[in-house]
């Protein structure tokens, strides 16, 4: 971490594999772990590869959701639950807010970009031109939540050319991305020094979320057009599938740099770090801060697709998963983590990198933390 030379602006590919086929004690299983905590401390981000995953799921996935974000809006307002803060069901474009755009510790953080490294301006808090889809992946918890709202059932269209598929679906590549973190979770705890079961315990009954965004690329398809404006995420950590088009970009915490994300084809997802790993590490760990925009890759992508795919929606959906800590878990800083993140920002500081003014992170209820950050994205009534 205290190394002074230039980070590489690859993200660190972590083997998922090794993890699963060899002895926990093992060197090499040892050391990947280190590595996966490592890449998540100076990136917030890496790229995991899972030999269970599939691309064919994704596929399939993709256009699952292609099709159901072009019917019309009608139809979609249907599986819409604003009185459940959005967070089951679809959210329609233009309802979620950048939290940025008002959070003065995340402008200053685009203040100390170099400006030619700084997201695309999102003062205007101009709503995200974005659609999403929540589909809840749980094991229901054998107690009563106090958060029954953010643990609402699930939504499945109506539409009879989307409705036998859905179900199946969703769960086939939810059930991928979310064993996939899951592994991820236990190798960053081994790499942290934690018993491996340390955060997947924690999040054994949490409100894990398979949450495609979809942008409508007839509508949105200029170059420059925010799609999803510069943002951390509020959960533990977020894992993406391939995009079929072009334009998240993610900042390493220690690099100052804006990031095209290149994920490789095959069983390789992107994972990002959240505001819950950020919370329980006591900021050893950052939430990685990205956007999503129209960039000239998105447009050629755009004009390649309707020249060979002439019949098939031009949206782009994004493959996410949100996966959480249980609601009701007590959110609260590792102490020994807590100390190394001092280490760490002190370390940072000697080489001339300023990280702003030292947070704070309160006990609380990780309800209560989602409820707080879903305020400010304007999906919770204040």
């Amino acid at each position: 971490m205290a190394e002074s030379q230039e980070l590489s602006m690859d993200l660190p590919v972590i083997d998922l594999d090794v993890f699963l086929h060899n002895p926990r004690d093992s060197v090499e299983v040892q050391a990947e772990c280190v590595k996966a905590a490592n890449a998540l401390i100076t990136y917030g981000a890496l790229v995991l590869h899972d030999s269970r995953v599939s691309e064919d799921d994704n596929t399939i996935f993709l256009d699952l959701l292609e099709d159901y974000f072009a019917q019309p809006e009608e139809d979609l307002k249907k599986d819409e639950r604003p009185e459940l803060s959005y967070q089951i069901g679809v959210t329609l474009e233009n309802t979620e807010k950048p939290k940025c755009a008002v959070d003065e510790p995340c402008l200053n953080v685009i203040e100390r970009l170099a400006p030619s490294e700084r997201p695309l301006d999102i003062k205007g808090h101009e709503p995200d031109p974005k659609c999403r889809f929540f589909w809840r992946m749980v094991e229901a918890p054998p107690y009563e939540t106090q958060f029954p709202g953010l643990n609402a059932d699930n939504i499945t269209p109506d539409a009879p050319h989307i409705k036998e598929r859905w179900g199946p679906v969703m769960n086939q590549w939810g059930t991928s991305m979310k064993n996939a973190v899951e592994g991820l979770t236990q190798m960053a705890a081994v790499g942290l020094g934690l018993p491996a079961e340390t955060f997947k315990d924690a999040g054994r009954y949490g409100p894990h979320l398979l949450a495609p965004t979809a942008s409508d690329l007839q509508k949105y398809g200029k170059v420059n057009t925010i799609l999803a404006g510069f943002h951390t995420d509020l959960n533990f950590l977020t894992i993406h599938g391939r995009s079929r088009y072009p334009g998240l970009h993610i900042w390493a915490r220690n690099t100052g740099k804006k990031i095209p994300v290149k994920i490789p084809q095959g069983n390789y997802l992107l994972v990002q770090a959240g505001k819950q790993l950020e919370h329980i590490t006591g900021g050893l760990i950052k939430a990685g801060f990205h956007e999503v925009v129209v960039n000239e890759s998105t447009v050629k992508v755009i004009n390649d697709r309707k020249e060979k795919f002439p019949n098939r929606p031009l949206v782009r959906i994004s493959s996410t998963f949100f996966w959480h800590l249980s609601s009701d878990y007590d959110l609260v800083p590792i102490p020994e983590l807590k100390q190394k993140a001092k280490e760490v920002r002190a370390a940072q500081f000697n080489l001339g990198k300023d990280e702003g003014e030292e947070v704070e992170y309160p006990a609380l209820k990780v309800g209560e933390q989602v409820s707080n950050e879903l305020r400010h994205i304007a999906l919770m009534a204040k």
